[in-house]
């Protein structure tokens, strides 16, 4: 792999973490010991998208790749990523660090393959019952 890459992950300044430490929940899990240094955590997992390294090769400064891919998970279920991310937006949106641009284009819009020539009222009618033809030989 290209050394550029590898190498190229980003850790918090003191002011990012600043902001994102009272956001994140208690280090104490409710079963077992305590879970490593959240920071470590978070630097780890920037560090993986940054760089689109695979999990099983996170360097070994940021400790096993499962604990790490484990919280990423843990936090996206429990919604910790979700309040994270409205609180830094709303802090951002208070300090007039955002400006909000909404563009929508409507210009194209594509229907699902199956919406063409779908019925639009009611169920589709019986079919007539089929009656025999007259005998070709009766003349």
């Amino acid at each position: 792999m290209d050394q550029s890459v590898v190498g190229s992950g980003v850790p918090l300044t003191d002011a990012q973490w600043a902001r994102i430490e009272p956001l994140l929940p208690d280090r104490t899990p409710k079963r077992g010991g305590r879970w490593r240094d959240h920071r470590e955590v978070i630097d780890a997992i920037a560090y993986k998208f940054q760089t689109g390294v695979q999990w099983v090769h996170l360097p070994e400064k940021y400790g096993n790749w499962r604990g790490v891919y484990n919280r990423l998970r843990m936090w996206a279920v429990d919604g910790t990523w979700e309040r994270v991310f409205t609180a830094l937006v709303a802090q951002a949106d208070a300090e007039e660090h955002l400006s909000w641009a909404v563009s929508v284009d409507s210009t194209i819009v594509r229907a699902h393959q199956h919406a063409a020539g779908a019925r639009k009222k009611g169920p589709r009618p019986a079919n007539p019952p089929n009656t025999p033809s007259a005998d070709p030989g009766a003349d």
